[in-house]
């Protein structure tokens, strides 16, 4: 048999495939989870039923009159508060956006951290139509989370959303919840953060032990809770709620951050007060710190007038006022003002602000006020204190060694050249 007739007869063998067929593109149909066996009970409690195209929450919605207090201060005070940013024109981490409608949100979670980690409470508080309305949103379960976020419309509209430590967990979790159900959810808008835990370690600082939300209420805004959970208690409360029903504790949990976002808008009341307005009672430390927040935000002017204001006040008895102010008056060239400033801090301090006083004051009358004698007895001085101080970090101090002893020999080379 010839090659070709060897071929023929080898096709003849092989069997045809048949084509595969195309695979006609499945519509998916969303089918909406039911409602949780114990929505009658959740309804009985207080909450109201919401639908939305992702399935079901539950809602909670409360309005306050202006006139509002809670603690010292009323929610009215908000509407100043807002109009003294607008005036002030001032570029500020607790600052809003104009553009933007003003929130007040917080969460309660499963857990602190972790993908399985669930919101299953945000609450938002906004001034509409002359009252504050708060609306806090549940969660019915793991298959209502779609649904749950949706509700929040923080999808829908770029808000000013302040927080209390919210930068660093509670958007953080929104987002991660948010990424879980990309796949169904609108995209999450990027909004304007304000963390007023941020703003209360920067005016309060040296001042409060504790930066927890309640200490703050007691000893800033005059509010103590009566009847509170403890916050560790939430998850496991809810988690009975979903369990078994039990909603009556559930509303406990609601009500702790019900008090959690009216703290919020008091809080940024009392902030602003003490950041805008120069007759707000307070402390020296923390008008300080307000003054020195200004410094680092290079709003210089503000920072000065409020610092002189604490100096005009309370004197030398409020060194790190004198220290503050004292490298604004360098940058002006009021050389022999700074002098004054950095000799009472300097005298009355200590630890590092102390030795930085005194190479401030060296550096001053060795460049400026061309006085290498009196150079020379600060250097010497902020030496003697670094041998003495064991309170000082190590690399501070061999850092702060090694400069003063440079300082040294070249001052004296100046005075006793040869």
């Amino acid at each position: 048999m010839s090659y070709e007739a060897k071929l023929i007869e080898m096709k003849k063998l092989l069997k045809k495939k048949a084509p595969k067929a195309e695979k006609k593109p499945q519509t998916q149909i969303r089918k909406t989870p039911p409602s949780p066996p114990y929505e009658k009970r959740w309804l009985d409690a207080g909450l109201t039923k919401e639908e939305n195209e992702y399935g079901i929450v539950y809602k909670r919605t409360v309005v306050y009159e202006p006139g509002y207090r809670h603690g010292k201060f009323e929610l009215s005070g908000l509407v100043d508060t807002v109009e003294r940013w607008r005036e002030s024109e001032e570029i500020h981490p607790l600052a809003p956006d104009f553009t933007q409608p003003l929130v007040f949100f917080d969460t309660e979670t499963t857990g602190l951290k972790g993908a399985g980690t669930l919101i299953f409470l945000m609450g938002f508080i906004e001034f509409t139509e002359e009252a504050f309305t708060l609306t806090q949103y549940v969660l019915p379960g793991p298959d209502h989370e779609a649904a749950f976020l949706y509700a929040s419309e923080l999808w829908k509209t770029q808000m000013s959303i302040v927080m209390y430590n919210g930068k660093s967990f509670d958007m953080p979790q929104v987002e991660t919840r948010w990424t879980m159900n990309r796949d169904v959810l609108p995209r999450l808008l990027k909004h304007t953060e304000i963390d007023l835990l941020h703003g209360s370690k920067r005016i309060w600082k040296n001042e409060m032990e504790t930066f927890k939300l309640t200490a703050v209420e007691e000893e800033q805004l005059g509010f103590f809770r009566e009847g509170d959970i403890p916050g560790h208690m939430a998850p496991i409360i809810y988690q009975d709620a979903v369990k078994n029903g039990r909603a009556e504790l559930l509303m406990k949990v609601l009500l702790h951050n019900e008090w959690d976002i009216l703290s919020l808008v008091t809080l940024y009341i009392r902030s602003t007060d003490l950041l805008l307005q120069d007759d707000a009672i307070s402390s020296a430390n923390a008008k300080t710190n307000i003054g020195k927040w200004y410094t680092d935000l290079k709003s210089f002017d503000r920072s000065k007038n409020v610092l002189m204001d604490v100096i005009a006040e309370y004197g030398a008895e409020e060194p790190k006022a004198h220290f503050h102010i004292g490298f604004l008056l360098k940058k002006e060239d009021l050389h022999s003002k700074a002098i004054e400033s950095f000799a009472i801090a300097a005298e009355s301090l200590v630890g590092r602000e102390k030795v930085i006083a005194y190479e401030e004051l060296a550096k001053l009358f060795e460049h400026k006020l061309k006085e290498p004698e009196k150079a020379l007895h600060y250097t010497k001085k902020a030496i003697h204190y670094l041998r003495q101080e064991q309170d000082l970090t190590y690399k501070f101090k061999v850092r702060m060694e090694n400069e003063f002893a440079h300082r040294e020999m070249r001052l004296k080379r100046k005075l006793f050249p040869g």
